[in-house]
């Protein structure tokens, strides 16, 4: 009895983690510095700081649901992958 409850809590938790991931909420905590560049119409971009890349967009900052530590601000973007 009660190893099937403490089977049940674990998938709930399991599943809760995963879901939080799907839905972006949770952002990526490794992260570098991008250097400020000038754009090829000339337009400066200001330095800033962005998530480490790996296989999805979900854990971004900018993704909606994801806090950005940096800026203070929630994303707004959907996911492309």
């Amino acid at each position: 009895m009660i190893r099937s409850m403490f089977a049940a809590c674990l998938l709930t938790c399991s599943v809760g983690a995963a879901q939080a991931q799907y839905l972006g909420t949770g952002s990526n905590p490794n992260n570098h510095g991008v250097s400020g560049y000038t754009r090829s119409n000339g337009t400066y971009v200001q330095p800033y700081t962005a998530t480490n890349p790996n296989s999805t967009q979900r854990d971004n900052y900018g993704t909606s649901g994801n806090y950005n530590p940096s800026t203070g601000t929630f994303g707004h973007r959907s996911a492309r992958y």
